[in-house]
């Protein structure tokens, strides 16, 4: 596992800031905030207006804002072809490069690159999407990541159906491997997203939407916290 990224697993449950949800404006203010409150990775969420409709940010906004922080940067690639811009996530300074079972739908090489690069490799899957089609890839993921609404768009409902699979999933990963869920997490679905097993969770408008970026990672780690007791 990535440096960074290992320095995680002993920090669990992490809330994981969505990116997309930031004020673009300001990134690196942003990012300041964040680090004030204690936020333990950052979540970028990259689109290529093809794998998804809509389109967010690229290698050249994460390689310039790596020099602002430590935290880890977490790219979750949303793209059709991620194995064409590997070189581009890892040299713009990515600890974990997640990419989706639908776009890849034989992902094993490519999970390989990404280890062999030097950076955590990650398995995500949609909403409608078969826990089976990533049950054979499980063993060569650092991280895997479920998606709670289908991706493309941030603010979207909750879809609760997810977590099934969610709790299959844990059956079957290793102390060292993260668990994430991503889509419409807040203050009254993360408490049974933990309960599924999950123990990082992307978190968008739950955060940015709040005035006090440590209030709001406080509220979302003490409601897991409210549930597991």
């Amino acid at each position: 596992m990535n440096t960074r990224m290992a320095s995680l697993l002993t920090k669990r449950p992490l809330i994981a800031p969505s990116m997309l949800k930031c004020d673009f404006a300001n990134l690196r203010a942003e990012i300041e905030r964040l680090e004030q409150a204690a936020a333990p990775l950052l979540h970028w969420d990259v689109m290529d207006g093809h794998f998804v409709p809509n389109l967010s940010y690229g290698p050249p906004v994460l390689e310039r804002l790596r020099d602002c922080t430590e935290l880890p940067f977490d790219a979750h690639l949303m793209i059709s072809d991620p194995a064409k811009y590997l070189k581009d996530y890892v040299n713009a300074g990515c600890d974990a490069i997640t990419i989706h079972i639908e776009a890849v739908p034989e992902p094993g090489e490519l999970l390989e690159s990404i280890r062999a690069a030097g950076c955590s490799p990650g398995l995500s899957l949609n909403p409608h999407t078969p826990f089976e089609a990533i049950e054979a890839y499980l063993p060569a993921c650092d991280l895997v990541l479920v998606m709670s609404v289908q991706p493309g768009f941030g603010g979207q409902k909750f879809m609760g159906d997810v977590l099934g699979k969610v709790s299959r999933i844990k059956e079957l990963m290793r102390e060292d491997q993260l668990l994430s869920i991503d889509g419409g997490i807040g203050l009254g679905t993360i408490g049974q997203s933990a309960q599924a097993g999950a123990d990082t969770f992307v978190c968008g408008s739950s955060i940015f939407d709040q005035t006090d970026y440590s209030e709001a990672i406080g509220s979302l780690l003490a409601e897991i916290r409210g549930v597991s007791c």
